[in-house]
């Protein structure tokens, strides 16, 4: 939910009464008037929290209008959430999956709501050096565990095509940048060139999340661990140092871009190194091998082609957040930043 926050006052664009009778029916025991709460903060599936007087629920749905055929599988969210709740990897318990438009104009799934805290900020504010490190190592220690479940085992065959992630990928976001674009950015053009020309030798499928990082995370709000890892709409098998990849934006990236750590005191902070946050990655992993800059250069790549889509969805009338122009227009910050570390280096795992 991506530091997300209860708002009473949004509206709503479906009936809740429809939704109260359906859940009541679909969910025994419910008791009390029902309350509903949409969630903002996030830039994909509108989210709401839906309570009871003795339950306290999260829907996600798909936006209302006009998406790109691939875009917002609430389906497939559910279904990783489902596959993964025997594991080590904390989520959220579902409930229910509800396919038909009939009761809130999308498809929609119910979750169980956790309870504690998800941060926004990578740099913690309020935070003692201390708790922050321990927040940061616990997010790497999550993102190790997603990528050592074996998937095969725990019912994931056909949720994605095991081997040539890469490649896949960069297709599929050249494809999606080609849907959405709204201006030239000759940096992402660039891109879609280089990137299929520099995939590393070597091929690995594990579960991706595909946003793994901080504000995707919830944290216990005492021991500062990970009790729940959220929004896995972006969700596939796929190459795990992709993920990681991804999770280090935040090293490479200004506060004023999204809210990056690049040029903050991370010693004074209590953050680690994006070197040491990496190595503690690596052991609890188990690697020998690590992110290279085509890694950074495809993550970056990718949330560029992203950060276009909420754009075109801005222009569109459709975007879930209310800053979704703004955000759109870090579609061309971070190209330039994949270019960046297309042409730069990465910090190798630890000997």
């Amino acid at each position: 939910m991506s530091g997300a926050r209860p708002r009473e006052d949004a509206a709503v664009e479906f009936d809740p009464a429809k939704l109260d009778a359906f859940l009541r029916e679909a969910v025994p025991g419910l008791a009390g008037a029902m309350r509903l709460q949409r969630v903002s903060g996030g830039q994909s599936n509108p989210t709401f929290f839906v309570s009871y007087d003795n339950r306290r629920l999260v829907l996600r749905k798909k936006p209302p209008g006009e998406i790109l055929p691939s875009a917002h599988a609430v389906d497939r969210e559910y279904r990783i959430l489902t596959a993964l709740a025997e594991t080590d990897v904390p989520v959220p318990r579902t409930i229910l999956f509800h396919e038909s438009p009939d009761v809130v104009g999308t498809p929609f799934y119910v979750m169980e709501r956790l309870e504690g805290r998800v941060f926004a900020e990578c740099a913690l504010p309020g935070h003692a050096p201390g708790q922050r490190r321990a927040i940061y190592l616990s997010m790497a220690q999550t993102m190790a565990r997603l990528h050592k479940v074996d998937w095969q085992a725990v019912g994931l065959q056909g949720f994605g095509k095991p081997g040539n992630y890469f490649a896949r990928q960069i297709a599929r976001w050249t494809k999606q940048w080609q849907l959405s674009k709204t201006r030239d950015i000759p940096e992402i053009d660039w891109l879609t060139e280089w990137l299929p020309q520099h995939i590393p030798p070597g091929d690995e499928t594990t579960i991706a999340h595909g946003d793994f990082r901080l504000g995707n995370l919830m944290f216990d709000p005492e021991r500062l661990q990970v009790i729940g890892v959220l929004d896995w709409e972006l969700s596939t098998l796929g190459h795990p140092l992709a993920d990681v990849a991804y999770n280090c934006i935040a090293w490479r990236t200004f506060p004023s871009e999204f809210g990056g750590l690049r040029g903050r005191d991370l010693t004074e902070l209590g953050i680690p190194s994006e070197a040491e946050y990496l190595d503690h990655y690596y052991r609890e992993a188990g690697r020998t091998s690590g992110i290279g800059p085509f890694h950074m250069a495809f993550s970056m790549f990718r949330l560029a082609v992203i950060f276009e889509g909420i754009a075109a969805r801005a222009l569109q009338g459709n975007a879930v957040a209310q800053d979704a122009a703004e955000k759109g227009e870090l579609s061309v910050v971070f190209a330039r930043r994949a270019v960046e570390a297309a042409q730069g280096d990465i910090p190798a795992p630890a000997s």
